[in-house]
């Protein structure tokens, strides 16, 4: 199942990368490659597509999937183009799967796994709240969002609040390498963000949604009728941070955020 589009993003897309934090990307796989996977993930679940009465959780969290569609899903030549825009050439690990995903069913009460966050990069505490990000984004280039059915605004797509990261930047300058813990940066329940615009993930089955590692961003309830099959992988760097080599995308939203200029 190829994805013969290759082309780039254009340059109105990378800045509003970085002032905005996010951006999709359509036509980053196949639309029958997402149906494939969709397959896939139902076979995991042990639920039957056709038996609603059987969907009685509101979510179900698979950790990863590597299988051949899944890689192929995540290795595109369209997605290639754009991580080298955004992250830089050479800086990013090719992904040998795609994790987690989270499946979210339609619900009339709120799952427990709402609320605003970014995701943390790195630790090793069995507590995700002592899990750290450092302003140079030590071990994530990218958050993605991959839609692999169609999400509609009822259909619980991630919520994300626009410029966030440029202020999480900020937040973490004074923690320096160590970086900060997800309880340090949620003191305020995230309020230091509230005042940005909030826009919703959605679009069709194969697109990906590029985040800022630093966006904040929060799931919500399902309010429509077909289950929702997205994942939230990183793009884990090739390295650490190298001040030798020119800025990228992602480096220039944190150094704007930081008031380094950029």
């Amino acid at each position: 199942m190829p994805n013969s589009r290759i082309d780039g993003l254009t340059e109105d897309q990378v800045e509003t990368f970085i002032t905005e934090g996010a951006l999709r990307l359509d036509d980053a796989f196949p639309a029958a490659l997402a149906a494939e996977c969709r397959r896939q993930l139902w076979a995991e679940t042990g639920l039957d597509p056709d038996r609603p009465d059987t969907w009685t959780a509101p979510v179900i969290r698979i950790p990863a999937m590597a299988t051949e569609a899944f890689v192929e899903a995540a290795n595109t030549p369209r997605l290639h183009r754009a991580w080298d825009q955004l992250a830089g050439e050479g800086r990013w690990i090719a992904p040998q799967g795609i994790g987690t995903i989270p499946i979210r069913f339609p619900a009339t009460e709120a799952p427990n796994d709402i609320g605003w966050h970014i995701d943390a990069s790195f630790g090793d505490s069995a507590d995700f709240m002592d899990w750290r990000a450092n302003v140079t984004s030590r071990g994530r280039a990218l958050l993605m969002l991959f839609l692999f059915s169609d999400v509609g605004p009822e259909d619980a797509p991630t919520r994300i609040r626009q410029g966030s990261h440029q202020r999480i930047a900020r937040a973490l300058l004074p923690f320096g390498r160590d970086g900060a813990t997800l309880r340090q940066l949620s003191a305020d329940g995230w309020a230091s963000t509230g005042d940005f615009p909030e826009a919703l993930a959605t679009g069709p089955a194969g697109s990906v949604w590029l985040c800022h590692p630093f966006l904040v961003h929060s799931a919500q309830i399902h309010r429509g009728e077909a289950p929702r099959f997205m994942a939230q992988p990183p793009l884990v760097p090739a390295g650490e941070f190298d001040p030798d080599l020119p800025p990228s995308p992602v480096q220039i939203a944190i150094r704007r955020g930081c008031g380094l200029g950029g």
